[in-house]
């Protein structure tokens, strides 16, 4: 089974509340017959859409391959969130790679940021950038770390954008006893990924990009020319970008040991009244392993992330996360859900993004761990500079140590489930 088509109808978006709220493209032809080109890329999320639309502006003939929609997984389905650097805090990543390129990985971390916010100003996206995202610590042990945190970031990076709150403080802006205190980031913000997503394939179709739905990569055939053939066409191209992120399969085995897909949920409850949940336009994710992340919509709706699954069906997502949603906020005990629908995103061991040179004329990116909207976003761009001779920033991604996945990709999944099971565990507890 694939997960491309495992709880999807084919060429169509899930009954989401963004596909509801955005206007979607028009169907896209598939790929029929033989097409060369300079770039073909496999995937039309943020990675490949980005990809294709900065290697169209510098004037390189590309081909994007989607199986599905442009926006059809995780890039269309996701929280929504834009975070301030990497996807783990900077203690971490100095421990990993030294200060030094400590300070270049906040760097991407943040141009990821300054991307999405410059697209989204520069092209017709459908969606605006919404400021602030708030860390939210159940235990209240947590909360003295992420306010040393907060310090450590404007005496050491200079970014001074992350407010400390303390349990009064956050339970003026949540409306739930849950939360302990934590901090809230300005500079990272939310954004509608669906319509964001299909702002970057109107981009790139007018910079000259062409896009193919419905066309589900086969086999990749490397050489000089790489070739990519499907059911009723192939392309040949002199480069191949890999951007299909958790929906890859089998096409790169040597990514599939280090990057393993996961499913995510989210529901909408209907419009409910100013205040019964947020009082302030932010994003909230929490300290808990199994990340529950929230925001509301413009017209009023909580849209609340919760629980993951690690095989190919979903599970039934509305009891999946309600019982989450209800921990949080247990007003919302007879609020009536419209909407619930999954996604599968990729992770990696130390949750730190995946880059590789497959082959000299073959990227890949993925394993986004959750932040994929900003990362994702310059990763495309990263690996256009790359096809273009500015190699600097995709070496430093590759270079990370990313671990493999004990057993391989026969046995990532269990594994995962076990140890996703224990630290469940260890969140209801509150070990």
């Amino acid at each position: 089974m694939n997960l491309l088509f495992a709880n999807d109808a084919a060429g169509t978006y899930p009954p989401s509340y963004y596909a509801a709220s955005t206007d979607t493209l028009p169907p896209l032809p598939p790929l029929a017959g033989a097409v060369q080109v300079d770039v073909c890329i496999v995937g039309a999320g943020y990675t490949g859409l980005s990809a294709a639309l900065h290697l169209a502006q510098r004037g390189y003939r590309v081909a994007v391959l989607e199986a599905h929609r442009a926006g059809f997984g995780a890039s269309g389905r996701n929280g929504g969130q834009v975070s301030s650097g990497q996807r783990i805090e900077q203690d971490a990543i100095e421990r990993m790679v030294g200060r030094d390129d400590a300070r270049k990985l906040w760097q991407i971390g943040e141009d990821a940021k300054a991307l999405v916010k410059h697209l989204i100003a520069t092209h017709d996206m459908g969606t605006r950038f919404r400021p602030g995202v708030i860390h939210a610590d159940w235990q209240a042990r947590d909360v003295p770390h992420s306010h040393a945190y907060a310090e450590k970031l404007a005496r050491e990076y200079g970014y001074d954008q992350v407010k400390p709150l303390n349990r009064a403080d956050i339970q003026a802006i949540i409306r739930s006893d849950a939360y302990q205190g934590g901090t809230l980031d300005m500079g990272a913000g939310h954004v509608h990924p669906l319509a964001y997503a299909l702002g970057l394939a109107r981009a790139a179709q007018a910079a000259g990009a062409q896009i193919f739905e419905n066309t589900f990569v086969e086999t990749i055939t490397q050489g000089t020319r790489v070739c990519a053939r499907t059911r009723n066409g192939h392309v040949e191209a002199d480069h191949l970008l890999l951007a299909a992120n958790g929906y890859l399969g089998g096409l790169a085995p040597q990514v599939a040991a280090r990057v393993m897909p996961i499913n995510n949920f989210i529901v909408a409850t209907a419009p409910l009244p100013q205040g019964t949940v947020l009082t302030q336009d932010v994003a909230v994710a929490d300290s808990k392993f199994v990340i529950n992340y929230f925001r509301q919509s413009r017209d009023g709706r909580l849209l609340f992330g919760g629980g993951e699954s690690y095989g190919y069906r979903f599970p039934d997502i509305l009891k999946t996360v309600r019982k989450p949603m209800l921990q949080v906020f247990p007003q919302l005990h007879d609020t009536r859900i419209d909407y619930a629908w999954g996604g599968t995103l990729a992770i990696t061991v130390n949750r730190m993004p995946h880059f590789a040179r497959i082959a000299p004329n073959i990227l890949s990116a993925s394993g986004y761990s959750g932040a994929g909207v900003g990362m994702a976003t310059l990763a495309g761009r990263i690996m256009a500079d790359t096809i273009a001779g500015q190699a600097e920033e995709f070496d430093l991604m590759a270079a990370l140590d990313l671990p493999q996945f004990p057993g391989g990709s026969a046995l990532r999944s269990p594994l995962l489930a076990l140890a996703m099971t224990w630290f469940a565990l260890r969140d209801r507890l509150g070990w």
